[in-house]
């Protein structure tokens, strides 16, 4: 495989669609059976938020399509670039990677696009998520802010994850796909497709970064558990890893490094494609019902937000919740500050350029115009506050651009005390990337009690911490520090980004 460049494959033939599970026609809150109809299935944790928002539990549907930004952006995102000619990518580029649904998807322009129901029928497990009020905490910080919480914690793979990995591996099977390859960080994206993957009947190999491996063996036993095989990257199994093991036997990882990894294998496979759990347009579109159910269940209880606050390390999470809100807000119907929250020790959105970029450390992906730290850098493996890319999701980076949100970054033990606030206060353990907008969340309240301000706080509680106790337990006994930002580390890494012309 040629470096930086795009891997072309054969076409893979069609085959029929894998089967999908039977609806559920019956959900348990407590201990009396409530017979719903389908679209109304609610779980407990969703059924305890309304309740006590006092909100009709029929007045949140789960959206049936997903939204796209770029149809209400005057100015459209810069298009991502072949690396060998630097022309815009065209669709047949990006064949050997991604199914043709998904491709178009990433390049489209529409407004709305319709989920598909088999997705709708899986959505159902665990959507509608629950928007909570967090009046303990607000208690706890004597604020007249009111602050809630969107808690995707609630599916099967404890995070967001699995509102793109669903469709991802669906779309894969419907054009008779059989693997699929991806890297992961902490391991919640992995475990999510591996998840998906065990629905739908096809084989997922991941490659997780080997601080995380090391760090969270349970994500990996998660991910085992639903069928997938598991690497520490880097490895000895593909090029890319063999040459960063050369370099540095010792080699921690990064994502970048990961991604090169699962890409090589699947631009080698004809039935094999690769999945990515942020970063691209068609990601951050799954991720958007998120929003649409946030924005039904604030109307719902007579509330309009003044603040979101969302974690970034690629930004789908970030971008689902505030993608709605957003276009609201473009409008005129209403305008709340957006603010984005990333960790110091990876700060792509503050520190980082806004340039054409690699999406992974090898080279072999198209040049994405994203802020970047450069495809190069690896943070630190002390970090343990997850968001670990190298780069911002590009559709993310433009909106950043035009002046819709705004960006700060947060240290790991202001992030890990704002956790522990919170934890013994709404009872949930978040986890490390979310400690990030609790953190700042816990800012904006305490201005609020100097302000007098009862302003609308609405933050984004994207996962449960279960299997990132060992980062508790690290600030708990004390051993947690501060990454302090290191401006060599970034020019050197920066030194590496392709020169192109804007």
């Amino acid at each position: 495989m040629a470096t930086h460049s795009i891997v072309l494959g054969n076409p893979v033939p069609k085959s029929p669609a894998s089967s999908v599970h039977p609806r559920v026609e019956k959900q348990w809150l407590g201990y009396f059976a409530l017979k719903t109809k389908p679209m109304h299935l609610k779980l407990s944790s969703g059924y305890r938020a309304r309740a006590a928002l006092g909100a009709d539990p029929k007045a949140v549907e789960i959206p049936r399509q997903w939204y796209n930004l770029i149809a209400d952006l005057q100015v459209k995102p810069p298009p991502p670039l072949h690396p060998k000619t630097l022309e815009p990518v065209k669709p047949e580029d990006l064949a050997p990677l991604f199914p043709d649904e998904l491709i178009k998807q990433e390049m489209s322009n529409e407004k709305f696009i319709d989920i598909p129901d088999e997705v709708l029928d899986v959505y159902r497990l665990w959507r509608p998520t629950p928007l909570i009020r967090a009046k303990r905490l607000e208690k706890l910080l004597d604020t007249p802010a009111r602050i809630y919480y969107k808690y995707e914690g609630v599916s099967p793979a404890g995070s967001h994850k699995p509102n793109t990995a669903v469709p991802q591996v669906w779309y894969n099977a419907q054009q008779g796909i059989k693997n699929v390859v991806t890297e992961t960080g902490a391991g919640q994206w992995g475990s999510s497709l591996a998840f998906a993957c065990s629905l739908f009947g096809l084989g997922c190999e991941v490659w997780q970064v080997r601080a995380s491996y090391d760090q969270k063996p349970y994500r990996r036993l998660m991910m085992q558990t639903w069928g997938a095989k598991v690497h520490p990257s880097p490895s000895n199994i593909t090029e890319a890893g063999r040459k960063i093991l050369n370099m540095d036997p010792s080699s921690p990882g990064s994502l970048g490094i990961a991604i090169s990894e699962a890409v090589e294998v699947a631009a080698m496979n004809a039935d094999t494609k690769y999945c990515l759990g942020s970063v691209l347009n068609h990601v951050l579109l799954h991720q958007t019902v998120i929003g649409e159910e946030c924005l039904k269940q604030m109307e719902a209880i007579g509330e309009t937000p003044d603040v979101i606050i969302g974690c970034t390390g690629g930004g789908s999470n970030f971008a689902g919740l505030s993608f709605p809100f957003i276009r609201e807000k473009l409008n005129g119907k209403i305008n709340p500050i957006i603010r984005a929250v990333e960790p110091t020790a990876c700060p792509s959105l503050t520190k980082g350029v806004y340039a054409y970029d690699y999406g992974d450390t090898a080279g072999m992906t198209p040049l994405m115009k994203m802020h970047t730290l450069g495809h190069d850098f690896i943070p630190d493996p002390i970090h343990a506050g997850g968001l670990r890319y190298h780069g911002m999701a590009p559709l993310i980076s433009h909106v950043y651009e035009l002046g819709f949100m705004e960006a700060l970054s947060i240290p790991q033990r202001e992030c890990f005390q704002g956790a522990i606030q919170f934890a013994r206060s709404e009872g949930l353990i978040p986890a490390p990337e979310p400690t990030h907008a609790i953190a700042a969340t816990i800012r904006e309240a305490l201005r609020c009690r100097e302000t007098g301000e009862s302003k609308v706080i609405l933050t984004a509680m994207c996962g449960h911490g279960h299997f990132d106790l060992p980062a508790y337990e690290k600030y708990l006994q004390g051993n947690m520090v501060d990454l302090s930002f290191s401006e060599e580390k970034i020019q050197a890494s920066l030194a590496n980004i392709p020169h192109v012309a804007a």
